[in-house]
């Protein structure tokens, strides 16, 4: 599975366990972190564990490996890093406060609504 179609698995789901506002954010003409930034946020706490779960399931279909994961136990920032894919899955106050989006707003957003037409 390449790298794209292993983000759009992250972004399906999420989708799917109604993560909030999901951004994706292409940095890989500016920077060599990873390719792709995807960052959401739940409701609470168990939302965001939630989200998580669904995360790491949806990249162990796809063979892929976590290389860190940060921040599980507080519920307020998880840091997933599958070296070409860095999920972040933020507690709503703490997203707005760490403002990745703007951190990263050299990136090219990448629009994922056309994705979810075509499926």
């Amino acid at each position: 599975m390449t790298t794209y179609e292993q983000m759009k698995a992250v972004y399906h789901a999420l989708t799917e366990k109604q993560g909030k506002d999901i951004t994706v954010i292409d940095i890989s003409e500016i920077s060599t972190l990873a390719d792709y930034f995807i960052i959401t946020h739940g409701n609470n706490t168990p939302h965001v564990e939630s989200l998580v779960d669904c995360v790491q399931e949806a990249m162990d279909k796809a063979g892929a490996v976590c290389r860190s994961q940060e921040g599980l136990r507080g519920g307020r920032w998880v840091l997933l890093d599958y070296g070409d894919i860095v999920v972040n899955v933020f507690s709503k106050e703490d997203r707005l406060w760490y403002d990745l989006e703007r951190i990263w707003r050299d990136g090219k957003l990448v629009d994922m609504s056309a994705e979810e037409e075509k499926a």
